[in-house]
């Protein structure tokens, strides 16, 4: 059987991806194992759950891929390094010392975990990327567009898929990144790179876009293709570790916001602007794509892909017969398109795209705990539980709960591959409560008050919401709710820092989960990919008329999503959740024993 593993790693969110004969078995991001979020280490303990979800030796792998070529990311590194010079030493030789202390080691590593390597290949990062995102989606042709920060020397893919094969027609090479200009402002506003893109963004419908125009006219020249060129004297990655430098600063009037410091009207305003020259320049790339390969469908790939505001224009606005975007968007992803391009385009595994399955499983490639090992657990564990495994009576308690106003800590099944939770390792709340932004915001996740939950609705009662043609299974697609659920806002003077009192206003009738723009990130759910989530959202609708519910990660601030029993009691006990469901173990916090007041999350999780 052919059976090939996909590796990132050494950057930023290292994965492992087992795919067989072009099927995917099982992907994990290394974060999820070692607590560390973003963890960019080799991925020994995904392979680990990857071999061990397949129940096979490594000795039964056809081949290992990694998704990047260091040598091309080398070459890149040294000829900037020539560029710049004398500047950017520091950042030349923290360059060579991650290329010479991790990449070069690849082998060594995976000798560490496998034993003997077999066929060890490598692959371009945006062929990666590529390969991510046509391979799992159900059109036997369509464009495909990657879009990231940099990998080796490309920042902007255009290409086409047909049928098993992959092919990339166009690029645009660094230092010109769209994703490194939306990173630069993620830093000027006091949020961290490769991490507070996702604030940034939530950020932007607070303010108004009146920094655009000095974006387009000063640090941004582009085409009507889509294609474009960064001034590059306005930023330090080239020669420095830093995202800007002062011109940048000069240009927008001060420096950088410090991180946590008050959010004012200009990082509102900010967020707004390049979110809007963002969402600009993608649509011209999708309207390029589609001219250039004919075809009307579309696949994405690449860390500005999981920009959902801009895929939500996308859809609604290029006229595509259909769009998919790999739920594992950034360098994660890239593991898992590694693997399936190896086993595609090599190994000549056949693909047979179909619109009614979903290769990705819905995204829930993670480990699970079966009941019976969670029993074994909160035995061992002496928890205080309730079993309940009948699944209609569960998910009405759930339900009940949630109607109550609690907060529900929901593990059941797979763990979700990517950034979003997606039921499987999610925390759940009443999105018609117009305090449960703010409680969950403050009390759950320890997170800046101002920033959005999304929706999970029943896939079926979707358009009676959403502005949303279609489903959108994975969290991606931000639309509009619909103008009858809407709920009029007295919106404070726009030159105020305050957003509180936009933020406690009801702006509809789900107003946990409706921004201030009265958009919403909407997740889709189906019985078919999501059963016992679906069963849920079923209840609590049979309950209250409500087919939705807040849906939101289960980690607090810092902390990757939690992947087992263990992480999901320890999360619960340190926050102000109601309710642990775990399987079929419901463990109420009324009924556990008092945690440890020196056991704080600080003093463990980074903040992001």
């Amino acid at each position: 059987m052919g059976y090939v593993l996909g590796i990132s790693a050494y950057y930023h969110d290292a994965a492992a991806a087992l795919v067989q004969d072009g099927e995917i078995i099982a992907a994990a991001q290394e974060e999820r194992f070692s607590r560390k979020k973003h963890d960019p280490r080799f991925p020994r303990h995904a392979i680990n759950y990857c071999l061990g979800e397949a129940f096979i030796d490594p000795s039964e792998l056809e081949a290992v891929v990694f998704y990047d070529n260091p040598l091309l990311t080398l070459d890149r590194v040294m000829k900037n390094a020539v560029t710049v010079a004398p500047g950017g030493r520091d950042q030349f030789v923290a360059a060579c010392r991650g290329m010479l202390g991790g990449k070069a080691r690849l082998k060594d590593d995976l000798e560490s975990v496998l034993g003997e390597v077999p066929r060890l290949l490598g692959a371009h990062h945006h062929m990666a990327h590529a390969a991510s995102c046509f391979y799992p989606s159900p059109f036997e042709d369509a464009a495909i567009l990657t879009i990231d920060g940099v990998g080796e020397w490309a920042t902007c893919t255009l290409g086409v898929g047909r049928g098993s094969q992959v092919e990339l027609l166009k690029e645009i090479k660094y230092p010109h990144s769209l994703g490194l200009l939306y990173s630069a402002f993620t830093y000027y506003c006091g949020f961290k790179v490769n991490s507070g893109e996702y604030k940034l963004m939530g950020l932007a419908p607070y303010g108004q876009p009146v920094y655009a125009d000095i974006i387009r006219d000063t640090l941004i020249d582009v085409k009507d293709d889509g294609s474009f060129r960064l001034d590059t004297g306005y930023f330090g990655y080239l020669d420095s570790g830093l995202m800007i430098n002062e011109r940048f600063e000069a240009l927008f009037g001060g420096p950088a916001r410090k991180p946590d410091s008050l959010i004012t009207r200009k990082q509102m305003d900010l967020a707004a602007s390049i979110q809007l020259v963002t969402e600009e320049i993608v649509l011209k790339l999708v309207a390029h794509a589609k001219a250039v390969t004919g075809s009307r469908n579309l696949t994405m790939a690449g860390g500005v892909a999981l920009n959902c505001v801009a895929n939500g224009r996308v859809w609604r606005e290029s006229d595509l017969d259909g769009l998919f975007v790999q739920p594992a968007a950034g360098d994660a992803g890239g593991a898992l398109g590694a693997a399936l391009l190896v086993s595609h385009q090599m190994l000549g595994a056949p693909r047979t795209p179909k619109a009614a399955s979903d290769p990705m499983s819905g995204s829930y490639l993670g480990p699970r705990f079966e009941p019976h090992e969670v029993a074994a657990i909160v035995d061992r564990q002496d928890w205080p539980h309730e079993h309940v495994p009948d699944e209609t009576e569960r998910a009405a308690k759930v339900a009940g709960a949630i109607a109550e106003g609690m907060v529900i800590g929901y593990f059941s099944g797979r763990m979700e591959f990517g950034p979003r939770s997606l039921g499987g390792r999610s925390i759940l709340g009443d999105p018609r409560n117009p305090q449960m932004q703010s409680t969950m915001n403050l009390k759950v996740k320890y997170r800046e008050s101002f920033r959005p939950f999304a929706p999970a609705v029943l896939a079926e009662k979707a358009a009676d919401y959403f502005e949303i043609d279609g489903e959108s299974p994975y969290m991606l697609l931000v639309a509009p709710v619909k103008e009858d659920r809407r709920v009029a806002m007295v919106r404070p003077v726009t030159e105020g820092d305050d957003m509180m009192p936009i933020l406690h206003q009801a702006r509809s009738d789900i107003p946990a989960v409706t921004h201030v723009d009265y958009s919403a990130r909407v997740q889709t759910v189906d019985a078919e990919r999501s059963p016992a989530f679906h069963s849920v959202l079923s209840a609590f609708e049979g309950l209250t008329g409500c087919p939705v519910l807040v849906n939101t990660s289960f980690n607090v601030r810092g902390e990757p999503i939690v992947c087992t029993p263990q992480d999901a009691y320890r999360c619960f006990m340190r926050t102000e959740m109601d309710l642990l469901v775990i399987e079929d173990r419901l463990l109420w916090k009324r009924d556990q024993p008092a945690w440890p007041e020196d056991d704080d999350w600080r003093s463990e999780h980074e903040l992001d």
